[in-house]
């Protein structure tokens, strides 16, 4: 028995029994074999991307690949954080969010940058320990630089302001708290951020 979770431009995402399965779409106005080529690589890559980030201690569904164009994952029983933040309590709310900044920490140190850092892509498991896990790569890549790195955060601001306005202060002062004490890196990512952050808004 399948269940469609999700449909978008690039993939349909569905539950089959215990599992996850992303199913990268055909794209008509491509040459089939490039098509192929293409769904192919990002495939791989989303796999690769998620097995270097769960090695690197981050909590991310355990994946493997079933064919050239799916990924098998399990699945997360929990909420999207996007659904959960706004209505914890002040105090859950700041551990949770210093849970995220060592997340994203560890990644970095990694190389590992996730492309889509929104609370949207982030699941709050409910069943045994409270743990958020770190969903959809496929917008990621592998890169050290300090710019890439800045974007990401950049990114996971703006969902913050967009979605989460009235605790945007709070929420963001914890992550980058333990983001900036759990990687080496961080004052000069943070900085470049801040660039981004200023160009932006004088845009």
């Amino acid at each position: 028995m399948e269940k469609i979770i999700q449909r978008g431009a690039e993939a349909v995402i569905f539950l089959r029994g215990s599992e996850l399965v992303k199913e990268r779409l055909k794209k008509g106005y491509r040459i089939p074999q490039i098509d192929g080529k293409i769904r192919k690589q990002r495939t791989r890559s989303e796999a690769k991307l998620m097995e270097k980030a769960r090695f690197a201690g981050v909590a991310v569904p355990k994946t493997r690949i079933e064919n050239d164009f799916s990924l098998v994952m399990d699945y997360i029983k929990g909420e999207k954080l996007k659904d959960a933040l706004n209505s914890m309590d002040a105090e859950k709310r700041r551990r949770i969010c210093r849970s995220v900044g060592e997340m994203i920490a560890k990644l970095h140190s990694s190389g590992v940058i996730h492309g889509d850092l929104t609370t949207s892509n982030m699941i709050l498991k409910t069943e045994g320990k409270e743990e958020v896990y770190l969903i959809d790569f496929g917008l990621g890549k592998m890169s050290s630089s300090a710019e890439d790195q800045a974007v990401d955060l950049f990114l996971l601001y703006e969902a913050l302001k967009s979605t989460h306005f009235a605790i945007l202060e709070e929420c963001w002062e914890s992550v980058m708290k333990s983001y900036a004490g759990s990687y080496g890196k961080a004052e000069e990512v943070i900085s470049r951020m801040e660039k981004i952050k200023k160009r932006r808004r004088y845009k």
